[in-house]
């Protein structure tokens, strides 16, 4: 029996994480479509590292308990990485909602039940959660505490009447879930943060560069206090920091790593933004 790590999302920022923190454990990668995760475990095979696939919807209860099974099989279960989620141009906003918003908050839930005592996790959130207005503290507080299986039901969240509003929301609720939940694996010795990424070259990115909208990318980038965008290495490098021993008195936090792009867009160059989100 091995030390297990988890990724759910088997894309390039995953894969950057789960490179820094898997060495000499078992990898469960869980993904949405079982092709990808294969295509990366074969990467991560050929690099020297251990892994098992599973299939997994994060929307789901009962998928997200059978990839804790899956994992449980192998050991204990050390780490989680979730870099699962759909974009506001990639789903519907009932969508958006059930996977980054409801999903996150049942992988917290279940693996903060069974995370191992000095483990530690990350959820990939977004530079997109910073762009949301200030929401009141009631409203903090019920995106923070709600019951998971209630959570949709909130009146705020069935107004939303657009995509990109649905996935700030999702976003802003990672963060809040995410230092409610560090409550809860505290008492089992774990720590559990964020990250809210700003542009990151990915495939997906790419093709956002060099689509339609790339005019709309390059001038967020250059009006941006770093004039560039992010690796997934980088990501990958403040997520093994969090995780490792010289993070162990960090929880319940959340870190923009972003270049400046969301300074830019409340108080530099970047303002005109504002007008359209």
């Amino acid at each position: 029996m091995k030390e297990v790590a988890v990724l759910v999302g088997s894309g390039s920022i995953g894969q950057a994480i789960i490179r820094r923190v898997g060495a000499g454990k078992h990898v469960v990668l869980g993904d949405l479509k079982i092709s990808a995760a294969n295509d990366a475990a074969k990467i991560l095979e050929n690099a020297g590292f251990e892994v098992s696939t599973v299939e997994v919807d994060i929307s789901s209860r009962d998928s997200i308990l059978n990839l804790i099974e899956h994992a449980k099989s192998f050991g204990e279960i050390k780490n989680l990485v979730n870099a699962a989620g759909v974009s506001p141009s990639q789903a519907p906003i009932k969508k958006i909602l059930q996977v980054d918003l409801y999903g996150t908050a049942v992988l917290l839930e279940e693996f903060g039940k069974i995370i191992s005592g000095g483990g530690s996790g990350v959820i990939i959130s977004s530079q997109s959660g910073h762009r949301l207005g200030a929401l009141t503290e009631e409203q903090d507080f019920q995106l923070a505490t709600t019951p998971t299986e209630e959570l949709l039901n909130l009146k705020f969240l069935q107004e939303i009447s657009d995509t990109l509003k649905a996935y700030q929301f999702s976003k802003r609720c990672n963060v809040l879930r995410v230092m409610f939940e560090a409550t809860r694996w505290g008492k089992r010795g774990a720590t559990i943060n964020s990250i809210s990424p700003g542009i990151i070259i990915t495939p997906l990115a790419n093709d956002e560069l060099h689509g339609p909208r790339k005019d709309g990318y390059l001038k967020m980038i250059e009006a941006s206090p770093a004039k560039r965008a992010g690796t997934p290495d980088e990501v990958g490098d403040l997520a093994e920091f969090l995780m490792s021993s010289r993070g162990k008195f960090i929880s319940g936090a959340d870190f923009l790593i972003d270049g400046g792009t969301t300074a830019s867009y409340w108080f530099g160059d970047l303002q005109y933004l504002k007008k359209t989100h």
